[in-house]
């Protein structure tokens, strides 16, 4: 099993695209870990909401960011509060995609318009025919649902 990491920093309304997709497809990936971090620790309160897309979501708020999983191109969410009890919150699909994904943050309130750090760590696979052919197939239909 090989491991793949991204890290990146993100401001407030601010997306990442990283790039994996293949010219055949024939490499997935899996999310094993997705962690997020304000820039400065303790220093303002922030209510953070960071999500990854299988596809460009487009524009993205700098407040009131929802969260629906209902959306099948939403593969992971997080979320930090600091303003009163420090909490997070981190849920992430384990499906596999073989595209490239885009990653983005709103700071959901607080203000400040403090930057987030973001750490992901992806599973690569070589994927055969049928695999492919499936998980082709249903980025076709989460593309044709937008």
């Amino acid at each position: 099993m090989e491991i793949r990491s991204f890290r990146g920093k993100l401001e407030d309304g601010g997306k990442d695209k990283i790039s994996l997709a293949t010219a055949d497809g024939s490499v997935g990936y899996r999310i094993l870990k997705f962690q997020i971090m304000m820039e400065q620790p303790g220093n303002t309160a922030q209510e953070s909401v960071v999500k990854i897309f299988k596809l460009d979501p487009g524009t993205v708020p700098t407040s009131a960011a929802t969260i629906d999983f209902g959306d099948n191109t939403l593969i992971g969410a997080a979320f930090q509060d600091t303003n009163v009890h420090p909490s997070d919150v981190v849920i992430f699909d384990r499906d596999i995609f073989n595209q490239d994904i885009f990653v983005t943050y709103t700071d959901n309130g607080s203000g400040t318009n403090e930057d987030i750090n973001y750490y992901i760590e992806l599973e690569r696979m070589t994927l055969n025919l049928n695999e492919n052919t499936v998980i082709t197939l249903k980025d076709i239909r989460n593309t044709n649902s937008q």
